[in-house]
């Protein structure tokens, strides 16, 4: 009997101390060497108090199929082989944050395609293609197209741009329609010019507002209603100022008028917001516009009555041969082959003899001019039905007016 307390769970096992351990230790190593009994197992753990204690019976452990290929490991220098497993060891350490800890992880079961297996039926993924190479039996990973920035959007084509990339002619003469619209108002410049000057003046300033607007929408400027203004207000004050002067005054009034104007255009202009090169371009139209429309009154600065209706027909009858179905070189002969016979025709009727064959033939002349400019703007119905109209009219009121004084 002890002065100690029973405690029922036998006696106490000696202290052992610590030893740091070792996964990659083994007898060998630390000189321990386990002592030779009968039916020892090398591969079971040795236990020192075996002997000392038999009447307290140890349970029995699965045996495990030997491994002689099995990693050792250690605990304390007293441990023995450990089987190896099909799953990596882990071990229950506390990391640097000394608040969690490191879990086993469980193997993946089967099926699971959390952990990168496939589906079933799918083919095992190969080995992955590197940056240095790829390895072998690997497919070369594809190309990546670099992705392209989106084109910015073209402008229409215009019609004139469309025709040259087709083949076709950039150039159209104006059709029938414009022919008809140019005979009507030859007709009226025929039927007032025998009326006196007061009657021509109306006509005439018809003929200047066309003019003026088909001149720049033949140049791409619409609506432009202030250079259109500005030009058609030339006109009408080359009118006035013949009208007010005498007839051997003309040269003058139309000389000093256009001037007058293109100076006007150039102040407009100056005072234009727009680019430096978009008002140069706008001042050269805005001044031709303005010279045309002065040019044009020279239907009323002719002396003679006669060789206005001598040449309004001869421009009548040009544009409408113009406008015929026909050849592309036989067409201008033609027209001024009609041109000249209208002269000879009108000439007979009213006096002037038959040098006004060589009136109506300049006429033409100028009228195939004043149809060639009208034809580039392809194929601009408006053009056509303003300046296809006017400019054969206005191209040829320099010859009225030079060869009707030359003549008459």
């Amino acid at each position: 009997m002890t002065n100690q307390p029973h405690n029922g769970y036998g006696p106490r096992e000696p202290y052992e101390p610590y030893e740091p351990r070792d996964p990659y230790g083994s007898y060998d190593q630390q000189g321990v060497q386990p002592p030779a009994q009968p039916g020892y197992d090398a591969y079971q753990p040795y236990d020192p108090y075996a002997q000392a204690q038999p009447q307290q019976a140890q349970p029995q452990q699965p045996q495990h199929p030997q491994n002689p290929a099995a990693w050792p490991t250690a605990q304390g220098g007293q441990q023995g082989y450990a089987q190896q497993e099909p799953v990596t060891q882990t071990w229950q350490t506390p990391t640097w944050d000394t608040q969690t800890w490191q879990q086993p992880v469980a193997p993946a079961p089967a099926g699971d395609h959390s952990y990168g297996s496939p589906w079933p039926g799918e083919p095992e993924p190969g080995p992955q293609a590197h940056d240095f190479g790829h390895a072998p039996g690997a497919q070369p990973p594809s190309p990546v197209a670099e992705p392209v920035a989106p084109a910015a959007p073209e402008r229409p084509m215009t019609a004139a741009e469309k025709a040259k990339a087709e083949g076709r002619p950039q150039i159209l003469a104006p059709g029938f329609r414009p022919a008809v619209l140019t005979t009507v108002l030859a007709v009226l410049l025929a039927a007032a010019a025998p009326l006196g000057q007061f009657a021509l003046v109306v006509p005439v300033a018809l003929l200047q507002a066309v003019t003026a607007a088909g001149w720049f929408r033949l140049n791409g400027m619409w609506p432009a209603r202030q250079g259109i203004a500005l030009a058609f207000l030339g006109g009408i004050a080359a009118d006035i100022g013949l009208l007010a002067t005498d007839a051997d005054q003309a040269p003058t009034v139309l000389m000093g008028t256009l001037g007058v104007w293109v100076l006007l255009t150039l102040v407009l202009q100056l005072r234009s917001n727009a680019a430096p090169d978009e008002r140069l371009y706008g001042l050269m139209v805005a001044g031709a516009s303005a010279a045309l429309t002065v040019v044009a009154a020279g239907h009323l600065a002719a002396t003679s009555s006669d060789a206005v209706v001598i040449g309004a027909v001869g421009v009548a009858v040009t544009a409408l041969a113009r406008a015929l179905p026909l050849p592309k070189i036989a067409s201008p002969v033609v027209a001024l082959v009609a041109a000249a016979g209208s002269g000879v025709a009108t000439g007979s009727l009213t006096g002037f003899g038959t040098s006004a064959a060589l009136l109506a033939l300049a006429a033409g002349c100028c009228a195939l001019a004043g149809l060639r400019a009208a034809s580039y703007d392809y194929p601009s119905r408006f053009v056509h039905m303003t300046a296809g109209v006017a400019l054969p009219l206005m191209a040829a009121a320099p010859a009225v007016y030079v060869l009707g004084r030359a003549l008459g």
